[in-house]
C-alpha cells in the first residue's frame, strides 16, 4: 500500500488541486488536520474537493485551526478517523485530531490523557496512526524559539506501544522523519507550502517531497 500523507493545509486549495492532478500513484490518502484557517465545514468540504474528486480512499481528522462544524463535515463525507479505527485494505488506521493544549486557546484541543486514551482504546497491534499533534521530544514539534510544543499523551502512547508509522503535523517547521524506538514518526510538513509525503508500506520507506 503507497499512502499519500498531507497536513496543513490552511485553506490553500490550489495546492491541493495541483497536488491531486499531479500525484496518482498511491492508494489512501491520509489527511492530519488544518484542512482550513479557522473556517467552517463548507470550506472543508472545498479544500478537500480535489482529492475527493480522484475517488481513492481519504480519512482524516480536524486540526486545532478547523472551525467546529468540520469535524460533523468529515463526518458526514464518511472520512473522519477522529477517536476511531478504521481499516482499509486490511490496515488499521487509529485517528486523533486537534492539538494537545496551548497557550493560544485554539479552537480543537485537548488534554494530553484524552489523546492518549482515545489510542490506547482503539488501537490493535500493527496500527498505523493518524494525529494532527506531533509526538513531544521530537524534531518534529521543535518550534522555531526551540520548545517542543507536541502531545506528551501521543509520546507516551508511541513509547508503549510501538505502531509502524506515526503521521503528524501542526509545527510546520517541524517537517521530518524521526525514529521512536521502532515507530517511525512523520511530519510531512504543510502542504499550504506545497511539502506532502509519500510512504511505501510495504518497505516502510518514507518520501518527504514538495510539489514541483
Amino acid at each position: 500500500m503507497r499512502i499519500l500523507a498531507i497536513t496543513d493545509i490552511h485553506g490553500n486549495y490550489s495546492a491541493v488541486k495541483a497536488l491531486a492532478k499531479g500525484v496518482q500513484d498511491f492508494d489512501v490518502i491520509l489527511v492530519a488536520g488544518d484542512i482550513t484557517h479557522f473556517s467552517n465545514g463548507r470550506e472543508a468540504e472545498r479544500i478537500l474537493s480535489p482529492l475527493l474528486e480522484t475517488k481513492k480512499p481519504i480519512l482524516a481528522v480536524m486540526g486545532n485551526c478547523d472551525g467546529k462544524d468540520v469535524l460533523e463535515t468529515l463526518e458526514k463525507l464518511g472520512i473522519s478517523v477522529h477517536d476511531r479505527r478504521i481499516e482499509i485494505r486490511g490496515v488499521g488506521i487509529v485517528g486523533f485530531g486537534g492539538s494537545n493544549i496551548t497557550p493560544f486557546s485554539t479552537i480543537w484541543e485537548f488534554p494530553d490523557d484524552v489523546i492518549y486514551e482515545s489510542l490506547k482504546r482503539n488501537y490493535k497491534a500493527g496500527d498505523l496512526i493518524l494525529t494532527h499533534a506531533p509526538p513531544y521530544g521530537t524534531k518534529l514539534d521543535k518550534t522555531f524559539s526551540g520548545l517542543h510544543a507536541g502531545s506528551r499523551g501521543l509520546r507516551r502512547f508511541i513509547e508503549e506501544e510501538q505502531p509502524p508509522i506515526c503521521i503528524c503535523g501542526h509545527i510546520h517547521e517541524g517537517r521530518g522523519i524521526e525514529r521512536i524506538g521502532e515507530t517511525i514518526a512523520i511530519n510531512p510538513g504543510p502542504l499550504s507550502r506545497g511539502y506532502y509525503a509519500v510512504i511505501d508500506l510495504e518497505g516502510l520507506d518514507v518520501m518527504l517531497k514538495k510539489i514541483s
